[in-house]
Formats: structure tokens, C-alpha cells, sequence
């Protein structure tokens, strides 16, 4: 992990970007987002490129979402619109990455907002649930062994 010159998300990081900072720690930095699903919307980046989750230590990964945590509570107590709170990470572009670099968005809610996630939202079977876990258990071994 380092830097991306030609990433938008590490020039902010370090400063030769602009952007409306909302926190910078060591490892962390949160800005408003340019395009807004609602007033409020932040974006919490590692300062260290990372293009997905691939590249990004789970600790750096656990300061990222402790930071948006924090966020979230702030935007409650903002003044802003705020009823409630999404946390939305995209990794890669079928998720609808458009920024290789992760980043964690942070955004009040509130009845009628714009925001939607549309999916086809069917109750499955637990045998079909029984053997999607049992995938995503072997990618879990898989995982702990390299």
C-alpha cells in the first residue's frame, strides 16, 4: 500500500486536492462527497491507496468503519436532516465501484430521500441458504490458509 498519483481519492489524502474535511486522523480521512445522495453524505478513505478490499488490512479496515461509526452518530447530532444512517461500501465495479480507491460512505436518511436499493427480495430456502454458507465458509477457510 502507498500512493496512487493518478488516484483523486489519495491527492485529497494528501492534501493536493481539494475537499470539505470532515476528519483527518493518521490513517483516515472523511470529506463530503461531491455528489450527494442527501446534504451530509461523507466518504471515509484510507490516506494508503487501496483499490478494493483485496488490499486493504482488516485493521485498516476496522479504523475505516469505527470512523464512519463515529460519523454516523455525528450526523445525528448535526442539525441536518438525519432519521437515519447508511453505511454503503462498493468494491469493484459490478458493486458499482466507480473510484478504485476503498472508500465507505457515510449518509443521513430520511423519509421520501432519494436513495433506493433495488433487489429481487424473495425469502429463500434453507437448504439454498445452507449451501450458500457453506460457500462462504470454504472461502473463509480458503482465506485463513494463504
Amino acid at each position: 500500500m502507498g500512493a496512487d498519483r493518478g488516484c483523486l481519492f489519495c491527492a485529497i489524502a494528501r492534501g493536493e486536492a481539494a475537499a470539505s474535511t470532515v476528519y483527518e486522523g493518521d490513517r483516515v480521512v472523511a470529506f463530503m462527497d461531491l455528489q450527494p445522495v442527501t446534504p451530509g453524505h461523507v466518504l471515509v478513505v484510507p490516506k494508503a491507496h487501496a483499490a478494493g478490499l483485496e488490499d486493504l488490512p482488516e485493521a485498516l479496515g476496522a479504523e475505516l468503519w469505527q470512523v464512519a461509526h463515529r460519523i454516523g452518530r455525528g450526523l445525528r447530532r448535526s442539525g441536518l436532516r438525519c432519521e437515519g444512517v447508511n453505511l454503503f461500501l462498493a468494491d469493484g465495479e459490478a458493486a458499482f465501484q466507480e473510484i478504485s480507491h476503498v472508500h465507505l460512505h457515510v449518509f443521513p436518511r430520511y423519509a421520501g430521500d432519494p436513495f433506493r436499493i433495488d433487489a429481487d427480495w424473495q425469502v429463500r430456502d434453507r437448504g439454498t441458504l445452507d449451501a450458500t454458507a457453506g460457500a462462504v465458509r470454504a472461502g473463509l477457510t480458503e482465506l485463513a490458509n494463504t
